[in-house]
C-alpha cells in the first residue's frame, strides 16, 4: 500500500539557488529525498542511500532512473506521466540540458504530490 508523504513538495528556483551555493552539495541531499519519497510512495525503487551513491558514482544514470520511477507512479494512478524514462538524454546537452530535465522533473513531482494533498511552502 503506497504511503502518504508529508511534505515532499520543493520549489525548483530555491532547489536550483542551493545546488550552486553548495556546489552539488545539495544534489545528493535533493537525490536522497527525491529516491526516498519514490520508494516510501512506490515500494520500490533505488530509495535514497542507493541514489546518493548512483548520484556520487554514475550521476548520469539518475538522469534516466527518477523520471523512470515518476513515469510508474503516475501510471499506478492511471495518469498520463508528463516525464518518461527516455527523459534522461537531456544530460547530453551540457548545463542547460541539466536545466530542463531538473525544472522538467520536479514539475511533475510537484503536480503529483500536489494532487496527493502537499501543499507548498
Amino acid at each position: 500500500m503506497p504511503q502518504r508523504l508529508e511534505k515532499p513538495f520543493y520549489s525548483p528556483g530555491i532547489v536550483i539557488l542551493l545546488w550552486i551555493v553548495t556546489c552539488s552539495i545539495w544534489g545528493a541531499i535533493w537525490t536522497y529525498r527525491t529516491n526516498e519519497d519514490l520508494k516510501k510512495y512506490n515500494g520500490e525503487g533505488l530509495g535514497g542511500p542507493v541514489g546518493v551513491v548512483v548520484y556520487l558514482l554514475l550521476s548520469p544514470v539518475l538522469m534516466f532512473t527518477i523520471p523512470n520511477e515518476i513515469e510508474k507512479m503516475y501510471q499506478r494512478d492511471g495518469r498520463q506521466s508528463p516525464v518518461s524514462t527516455l527523459w534522461g538524454l537531456w544530460f547530453l546537452l551540457p548545463i542547460i540540458g541539466h536545466f530542463v530535465w531538473y525544472l522538467k522533473v520536479q514539475d511533475a513531482l510537484n503536480d503529483f504530490w500536489i494532487g496527493k494533498g502537499a501543499q507548498p511552502e
